[in-house]
Parts: C-alpha cells; sequence; structure tokens
C-alpha cells in the first residue's frame, strides 16, 4: 500500500496526467531529431508528435549509422502516453528493442524538461522494463532515476542452465576462463570479475558473451574492476550497440554485483571511459542513479534520406 500511495503522489506531481500538447506541425516526408549524450553515450530523441514517419528496424539502423545516417547508440521513442505516464521505446542500432536504458532515460527526462512537458518535481516514465521515477536536477545538467530493484535469480535474467542467485559462476569464452556474476535491472547483465580491464578485453570477448546461447535474450557484457570499497571501474559491450564509452544500467548491474558480493559499499562511484555515475542502494538493491546529460543538436532528416538511402 506504500508503493501504492508513493506512485500517486508522484502522479499528482507531474504533467503526464494531462493530455500531450501537439508538437510543432508535422512536415509528411521528413522527421525531425534531438540528440543528446550521457558520457559519451549518445542518443537521438524522435517526438512522434513530430513526425508521420513510423520507425522499423531498417529505418532506425540507418539513423543510427555513423556514416549513413546521423550515428548514435540508440533511439528514444517518445513521449507517448500510458496509464497516465511518459512512454518511452527504447532501440538499439541494429534495430532490436531494449527494456531499459539508464543513460537513455536521463536523456529523455531532459528532453521532457527541454520542452516544458515536467518541472522540477519527480515524474514517471514507462518502459517495457518498467516504470522509473526520475527528477531533473541543476537546472538540467543532472538526472536522478529511481531505476527499480536489482535481481540476481537466473529466472529472470534469463539465463538457462542455472538457478537461484547467479553468482560467482564460471564459463570458458574463446578458450579463456572468466568469472561472472548476472543481474536484471529490467534489462540482462553479464557483470565479468577482473583484476584488468581494458577496452581491448570488451572489444574482443564481449560479442562472444552477448550472444552466449545460456542468455536467450543477449545479454549486456561489463567488465569489472574493483578500486576500493567506494569505486570500481568498467568497460562496456552493450546488447544491440557493441563497445559503449558509458552505460548507465550497466554501471548499476556492476555496481550492484560488487555491493552484493560485499566488494564495495553501498553507495558506489563508477567509471566508465565517458565519465563517471554515482549509484545508490537501499538495503534490498533498489537503485538510484545520478548523472549528466548534455544537449547537442537537433535538425531535420530530410526526404532524401528515407527515399534513396539503402535499407
Amino acid at each position: 500500500m506504500h508503493q501504492i500511495a508513493h506512485w500517486a503522489v508522484v502522479r499528482r506531481n507531474t504533467l503526464a496526467h494531462q493530455e500531450l500538447p501537439q508538437g510543432k506541425k508535422k512536415d509528411e516526408n521528413t522527421m525531425k531529431f534531438h540528440k543528446y549524450h550521457g558520457l559519451g553515450n549518445d542518443y537521438i530523441v524522435i517526438d512522434p508528435r513530430e513526425t508521420n514517419i513510423s520507425l522499423d528496424e531498417s529505418i532506425i539502423r540507418l539513423i543510427c549509422h555513423r556514416n549513413y545516417g546521423i550515428g548514435s547508440d540508440g533511439i528514444l521513442y517518445g513521449p507517448e502516453m500510458k496509464d497516465n505516464y511518459f512512454k518511452l521505446r527504447i532501440f538499439n542500432p541494429d534495430g532490436s528493442e531494449a527494456e531499459k536504458s539508464g543513460n537513455g532515460l536521463r536523456i529523455f527526462s531532459r528532453y521532457l524538461w527541454d520542452v516544458g512537458l515536467v518541472q522540477t518535481n519527480p515524474f514517471i516514465i514507462n518502459t517495457i522494463g518498467g516504470n522509473v521515477q526520475s527528477e531533473i536536477m541543476d537546472n538540467g545538467d543532472l538526472v536522478k532515476i529511481e531505476m527499480g530493484k536489482v535481481s540476481f535469480l537466473a529466472s529472470d535474467i534469463p539465463l538457462k542452465g542455472e538457478e537461484g542467485e547467479v553468482l560467482n559462476r564460471n564459463f570458458m569464452i574463446q578458450g579463456k576462463s572468466f568469472r561472472y556474476c548476472a543481474a536484471n535491472i529490467g534489462n540482462p547483465h553479464c557483470v565479468i570479475l577482473c583484476d584488468a580491464i581494458s577496452p581491448e578485453i570488451a572489444k574482443e570477448y564481449g560479442p562472444h558473451i552477448e550472444k552466449n546461447t545460456i542468455f536467450p535474450r543477449r545479454t549486456n557484457v561489463q567488465f569489472m574492476k574493483i578500486i576500493d570499497k567506494k569505486h570500481i571501474q568498467i568497460e562496456i559491450w552493450e546488447r544491440g550497440a557493441g563497445y559503449t564509452l558509458a552505460s548507465g544500467s550497466s554501471s548499476i548491474a556492476s555496481a550492484a554485483v560488487a555491493f552484493k558480493l560485499g566488494l564495495c559499499e553501498n553507495d558506489i562511484t563508477v567509471n566508465m571511459q565517458g565519465g563517471d555515475l554515482n549509484i545508490e542502494f537501499t538495503h534490498d538493491f533498489r537503485a538510484t542513479m545520478i548523472g549528466p546529460v548534455i544537449a547537442i543538436c537537433e535538425g531535420i532528416i530530410k526526404e532524401d534520406f528515407f527515399k534513396k538511402s539503402k535499407r
């Protein structure tokens, strides 16, 4: 009952219960976009109110392509309305749909704030990986997201051939033995415990772990090094995107594993190639993330792109 009351308060403090105002007049054959990044992890926001063009796998792959399109680590499609919340769909560069993205959620929150759909009160975003609560801080420079509860259960990851919590397991990948843990924060993660990490190790072994048959939905992969009780460092291979400079959900999964194993305290700074995120856990592994968002640009994808690009 306490949880229901909590969501009710949040709902009253958001504009999400109102009907969305119409965007600018749509051009039948173009698509407006808004580009942001969170620690170098860049996303394109496409607001359905601003275009008549539907997204499909081939269009998503083209838009995200860094030579033939705008280039990004994914597309954030929204807002639409669901149960009086802002609905967000998240697409990877390969055209697949992601359940959640920590950086993507921070970016989408900032977009909602930029266009005046939310203020500084907490508000709810609905994803296929569950609802999250978001809050704009420091005049839009930082966003705080309550991402939900981390699970380590094999049935939640999901992970085939295992039962119970997936902690300190071993497997062989390309002839090399790895110690790993698995976690789910609305999307699946495999955290590899390492004494030393590098972009090269992520790029060499990440693709094979992502597509390992024990992960029926594939998985995000993190190579984690413990620095001290309050700091970890990770290299990331992201499902459907490849090597990535930063990832919010990867930071949460890795920090959760470090906390679960007693290697770190509950307030952890995660260092990545793109920068740092702060992750904090309750005793029952509910995760809160705070991190920056930077607006890059906005523009129009021309009719030529949709007519002449090879699908």
